[in-house]
């Protein structure tokens, strides 16, 4: 019998278009889980044929004249990803046998709890036929990671033939669920940036994410939620479909990387709680609802309840915060995403851009509103694309060619979609400011100004890191690199071996040099800013529903510094920070309650 399960209690979530979109290929075989954005089949076919001649395995180009050349592009590479990591899977495995230098080296990143790393251990120590043991235990027991896609929901822009629109199954993100259901991949879905019913209805129409006759998934549905509500509403919704999901990956709304999408309040810790109280309804909720649909459906119906997972991701820098959120909240994974941009092992990034982000400060990296989706994007200063963009804006061309349109989503006059970093859309909007100049004050129509030409061409600039890295040329328009790391980069200041980012997650090294505040104080603190800015905005507009938003927001803030004063200074793994955390706690319920 065998019980092959991933041997680590991290993964790496998905960051931006270009920077995990090889992580499978550099660590799945380590038993390392990452996601890979599935949006910019352009990045994805030249990604194909890179790591086709990489590895010497026959390319054809999917052109875009092929007629469903999007979800082909992504099917092949997919297929081509899962071809690799096994080959190199199978590989590793012969050279933790035959190296026991590389054998030594794979225990040392295993966490201390890890029942492979004991087992493995309990062999050395037998010493009989230690490689035949060996070899059998491995074969039984180790699995590579997890090589997962990621979808946002609402890059599910319309496509057309001409001036013809195609039938929806074409939209953006419809093609790309059919490039995965129809790749080989046995591994997860992860659906990002809220609910989409369309999309989410099309699921049915691929029989690999209901469950078969043994209670099995061929694939699997995570969703990247913010709150408990908002996973029961949307769980439910694709249960009355027959459908399960399988993960919950709760992430910190403001302490993230990329865009943020903020609670109305609600902090990480009183989510999790929720999530941990809950879990058992949310389970038989979704079981009871998905039996039904199946049996009407005439499906295979399980006699059980599927696995379900609750993970996290969002500002986590410790071993010791690590623990806690799987111990206290008993969570299945923690996420580790902005300090590995800074591991070459695990993710595409330039060197310029990694340099920069080595040397990132706290002031360095910002909530920006340079995303044309119009949510705030977590960002850093000094950028390759910020400094192209500022050129093009004192030339009198801002704006960006729009070569991909993945985020054109704007309705223009005539009901096309169109992109806010466009330099059409700009023009257009730049020209309307002109018109009322004469009525605004100087200073607000450098705001006005600003807010239109500070959006970025994302589509470019977070896909552009790949193609220097690997030296593939970039054509059109120069956009320089975006780059999307969360706030807590700024306490990690060199580029780590894969091995030493490893061992700082499990407590048995450390990279830390400086002082960091805790993940629970800090996401806090973003929190009690973001309310600032936003009762300071409120209050300018004279927006009374506004500001009653803003007052459940405050008290939803006030309730989670009372979880917190119950919970953190006393939690084992924070005890030498206990006096600090409380100091924090205070200082920020009284920055709330003096703030009008």
């Amino acid at each position: 019998m065998t019980n092959k399960k991933s041997p680590h209690t991290f993964h790496i979530p998905v960051m931006g278009l270009a920077y995990t979109i090889d992580s499978p290929i550099r660590v799945a075989h380590y038993g390392i889980s990452s996601v890979i954005s599935i949006a910019d089949d352009d990045l994805i076919e030249k990604m194909n044929a890179f790591y086709s001649e990489k590895f010497e395995i026959p390319y054809k180009e999917i052109t875009q004249k092929i007629h469903d050349y999007r979800a082909e592009r992504i099917t092949s590479y997919l297929n081509l990803v899962d071809r690799i990591v096994k080959q190199k899977f199978e590989n590793f495995k012969t050279e933790l046998v035959e190296s026991k230098q590389a054998l030594d080296n794979y225990i040392a990143q295993l966490p201390n709890t890890s029942d492979l790393k004991k087992g493995i251990l309990q062999l050395m120590e037998d010493g009989l036929v230690f490689k035949e043991k060996l070899q059998h235990y491995l074969e039984n027991q180790l699995a590579p990671g997890a090589i997962d896609v990621n979808i946002m929901t609402k890059l599910d822009k319309d496509n057309y033939s001409g001036k013809k629109p195609l039938p929806i199954e074409f939209n953006d993100a419809h093609a790309a669920l059919r490039g995965f259901a129809n790749s080989t991949l046995s591994s997860s879905v992860v659906l990002s940036a809220g609910m989409n019913p369309r999309l989410y209805s099309y699921f049915e129409n691929f029989s690999c994410f209901f469950p078969d006759a043994k209670s099995a998934l061929k694939k699997k549905i995570t969703l990247k939620v913010s709150d408990f509500r908002s996973a029961m509403i949307q769980g439910n919704f694709l249960a009355k479909k027959g459908l399960w999901v399988s993960e919950y990956r709760i992430e910190s709304g403001l302490n993230c990387g990329g865009h943020a999408f903020a609670t109305d309040g609600f902090l990480l810790g009183p989510i999790l709680e929720e999530f941990k109280q809950k879990k058992e309804q949310l389970i038989q909720s979704a079981h009871d609802l998905m039996v039904k649909a199946l049996e009407q459906k005439e499906l295979p119906v399980p006699e059980s309840p599927l696995e379900l997972k609750i993970t996290v991701q969002g500002g986590v820098g410790t071993a010791a915060e690590h623990n806690f959120l799987l111990e206290h909240y008993q969570v299945d994974s923690v996420g580790w995403g902005s300090p590995f941009l800074l591991v070459p092992e695990a993710t595409s990034v330039d060197n310029t851009t990694r340099k920069l982000l080595a040397e990132a400060k706290e002031n360095d990296l910002y909530l920006s509103h340079i995303s044309p989706l119009g949510v705030p994007f977590n960002t850093l200063r000094g950028t390759t694309n910020e400094i192209v963009k500022e050129k093009r804006i004192q030339a009198n061309k801002a704006g960006s060619s729009c070569p991909k349109k993945f985020l054109a989503l704007h309705k223009d006059a005539e009901g096309k979609g169109i992109c806010t970093a466009s330099k059409k859309y700009q023009d257009e909007k730049l020209a309307t400011l002109e018109e009322k100049k004469q009525t605004l004050t100087q200073e607000q129509y450098e705001n006005c100004k600003n807010s239109i030409t500070e959006k970025s061409c994302l589509c470019v600039g977070l896909a552009n890191a790949s193609y220097l890295e690997n030296n593939i040329p970039i054509k059109g328009q120069d956009q320089g690199i975006v780059v999307c790391p969360g706030p807590n980069l700024a306490y990690f200041d060199q580029e780590i071996t894969l091995k030493k980012m490893v061992q700082h997650i499990y407590g048995n090294d450390t990279i830390l040099k400086g002082y960091r505040p805790n993940v629970f104080i800090n996401e806090l603190k973003m929190y009690v800013d973001y309310y600032k800015n936003e009762i300071k905005q409120a209050a300018l507009e004279q927006s009374q529903s506004q500001l009653k938003k803003l007052a459940t927001f405050k008290k939803n803030l006030l309730e989670g510094i009372n979880y917190y004063q119950s919970v953190l200074p006393l939690a084992a793994a924070f005890e030498s920070i206990g006096e600090d955390i409380q100091m924090y706690l205070l200082k920020y319920e009284i920055a709330l309650n003096t703030c009008e």
